[in-house]
């Protein structure tokens, strides 16, 4: 049976915590340019931006911040691997999307090291479309990330496609993009920030899937209702 629902999910903080990563790799390009690292939790609340934002907002001069970035990605080759993890049930999120749903990953991070990722952590084979950094011109919020990645996979925006982050970016790019957003608890946003920006919150990547089911099985029952 074809598969009408498309569910896009972000990868840091509601897939995987890459965080050791992350802040290692801002630590290594501070060193290489003799400059002091930024406190870890300065670093915290910029995940999910871009990186060139991430070091804007760090301090670093604009004619700089690709210079730093490229090192960052020199150092992320060799540490990603290694220093990232599943969060709490997103294994079990996507294979249970999957059984449903055709699903996809819309990312800030670079999307060929996030397939080397994901394909490390043998789960890329689930996923019909990955949109990374250098796939837009404008990362989330703007809703260009899920835009593409409809238009990848053929398909438009409608009350069945989902997009589940864990932040308010994710949030604002699925509301501009005319589809359900699904915040989750498990990653970077704010509880108070992400109440204010997401209809639907739940604490992980699994609870959001199943709350989408139960969203599906709800409007299948209303249109049988209406069919009696």
């Amino acid at each position: 049976m074809k598969k009408e629902t498309v569910i896009l999910f972000d990868l840091d903080g509601t897939l995987i915590d890459s965080t050791e990563a992350i802040l290692k790799c801002f630590d290594d390009s501070f060193k290489h340019f003799e400059l002091p690292t930024p406190p870890p939790d300065e670093i915290k609340s910029l995940i999910g931006h871009p990186l060139d934002f991430m070091y804007l907002h760090l301090g670093i001069d604009a004619s700089k911040v690709w210079d730093f970035v490229d090192v960052y990605k020199q150092h992320y080759r060799k540490r990603s691997k290694p220093m990232t993890k599943f969060l709490p049930y997103a294994k079990e999120a996507i294979v249970e999307a999957s059984s449903f749903a055709r699903v996809g990953v819309v990312t800030t991070k670079t999307g060929e090291y996030s397939q080397i990722l994901l394909e490390h952590m043998n789960v890329m084979h689930h996923f019909e479309v990955l949109i990374g950094r250098e796939h837009v011109i404008h990362p989330k919020p703007h809703p260009e990330p899920i835009l593409k990645a409809l238009q990848q996979m053929n398909t438009k925006a409608s009350d069945d496609v989902w997009m589940i982050g864990d932040t308010c970016m994710d949030m604002v790019s699925a509301n501009d993009a005319s589809i359900n957003g699904v915040g989750v608890l498990s990653g970077y946003g704010k509880k108070e920030e992400l109440q204010r920006c997401s209809k639907f919150l739940q604490n992980d990547a699994l609870s959001a899937i199943r709350l989408i089911k139960m969203f599906k099985k709800k409007l299948k029952l209303s249109q049988n209702n209406l069919k009696l």
